[in-house]
């Protein structure tokens, strides 16, 4: 009977914790897609910005680049 009795108390914890697992499962379901669509965003952004770094790179080459062949001085 002692055992059965401990055997009951167990798993009443066992079955908190899985209780909470599956609430905290449906609660923060959407945080996760939400945290993986800001991710991607960033990277996007981070791309968008590289882009804008190397396209003005691009130019102040080319404006030196077209100074120094006129002899102009900077």
């Amino acid at each position: 009977m002692q055992a059965a009795h401990l055997h009951r108390q167990s798993t009443i914890p066992g079955a908190a914790a899985g209780a909470l697992r599956a609430v905290e499962h449906l609660l923060f379901r959407g945080a996760e897609e939400r945290a993986r669509r800001n991710a991607w965003s960033a990277v996007l952004e981070d791309r968008k910005r590289a882009k804008d770094r190397r396209d003005a790179q691009h130019v102040m080459d080319a404006l030196v680049s077209s100074r120094a062949a006129h002899g102009d001085v900077l």
